[in-house]
């Protein structure tokens, strides 16, 4: 139960680490919201690593204490939508089987930004955030190769049994 506790810690710090860099890196591609993922990169690991019970609870820790340490509730709110999706259905396609990290992180990507449209589009109450769709689907999926590729190798590393 310790390690368990102290890995979790480990991870969380990791995935806050990340958040904070992507808030360094500036990306204008005229839509708000459109990052890199690197804490998914972190959250994908654990996926991998341990159970989906603990997944979720890192996740979930790292977007409240992110959304206090770099944003504001909104923001919470928003990765909340985000996060929380993208990990469901991450954790459904693993499940599956048939598919590899890169698969699983670019519909992680792809849900992400769909969870936060949805929210935007019920918060500023109209439709026509759906415009934003395509750059969105396309970014996810960039997002979602980068990651999923860096992930792959990086859970090819970590011994099976830590």
């Amino acid at each position: 139960m310790t390690k368990k506790v102290a890995y979790g810690g480990l991870f969380l710090a990791l995935a806050l680490v990340a958040s904070y860099i992507e808030t360094l890196i500036p990306i204008h591609v005229g839509i708000p919201g459109v990052k890199i993922g690197l804490a998914n990169g972190v959250i994908m690991v654990l996926l991998y690593m341990v159970s989906l019970r603990e997944t979720y609870a890192v996740s979930l820790a790292r977007i409240v204490l992110s959304g206090f340490m770099f944003g504001n509730l909104m923001m919470i709110v928003y990765s909340l939508a985000g996060g929380m999706l993208s990990l469901t259905v991450m954790a459904l396609l693993k499940k599956c089987g048939g598919f590899s990290p890169v698969g699983v992180s670019v519909a992680g990507g792809v849900s992400h930004n769909i969870g936060q449209l949805i929210v935007a589009i019920l918060v500023l109450e109209t439709g026509r955030l759906v415009y934003y769709l395509p750059v969105l689907l396309i970014s996810g999926t960039i997002a979602g190769i980068v990651i999923g590729l860096l992930t792959g190798e990086v859970i090819k590393r970590i011994p099976k049994n830590f």
